[in-house]
């Protein structure tokens, strides 16, 4: 049985997936996992590779999803990323996105999304301000 967090966690993945192919995304893979981390969406749209982490908060939450993925977790998703194109090479560019996810009503209704493409680099830059 799944606790409170983790179907507020699949409340937002299935609500980011959703958005990503409405947009035109193709997902290839989700919660890919390894010792070092795991990455919650695996997509690609045009030239890129784009491994999203999801971001579920409930509103008004102290810290919102964006913050919530600091450089340590940034060096993990990275990480792991590094591990999937090891096993599954591509020539597509890989990027990095957060999505960050606003719930209402407990784990009930998805009431906003915001997808930050390009959030930060393989280094550990925040690109979004």
């Amino acid at each position: 049985m799944k606790t409170d967090k983790q179907k507020k966690g699949t409340l937002g993945e299935d609500a980011v997936c959703a958005e990503l192919e409405k947009r035109g995304y193709t997902i290839i893979r989700r919660n890919y996992r390894k010792r070092v981390g795991e990455i919650d969406i695996i997509s690609k749209m045009g030239g890129f590779i784009v491994f999203t982490e999801v971001k579920t908060r409930k509103y008004n939450s102290l810290i919102s999803g964006l913050e919530a993925v600091d450089t340590a977790k940034q060096r993990k998703i990275v990480m792991t990323a590094d591990a999937y194109l090891s096993e599954n090479p591509t020539e597509l560019q890989p990027r990095y996105d957060i999505a960050e996810v606003t719930i209402s009503g407990g784990v009930c209704a998805v009431s906003r999304i915001d997808i930050y493409e390009d959030a930060f680099t393989a280094d550990g830059i925040y690109t979004v301000n």
